[in-house]
């Protein structure tokens, strides 16, 4: 049996939506498919650091996208 996920809210800029969903769309994934796979390629590449999270991930970062 496979493993209930979670919902959870998520508001993003219009400008962010589009960029994402335009990649999902490249890679012929569902624009949730697509936040999930890049947020569990995150925490793979955390884990394989092994180092924690650096405080300047909280600052905004200057994209045109946000």
């Amino acid at each position: 049996m496979a493993a209930e996920k979670k919902q959870i809210p998520l508001r993003v800029s219009e400008k962010l939506y589009a960029a994402i969903a335009a990649w999902a769309e490249d890679d012929f994934r569902s624009l949730n498919g697509k936040i999930e796979y890049l947020l569990t390629e995150c925490v793979k590449q955390r884990k394989k650091n092994g180092r924690p999270v650096p405080h300047e991930l909280d600052d905004p970062l200057e994209l045109d996208i946000l």
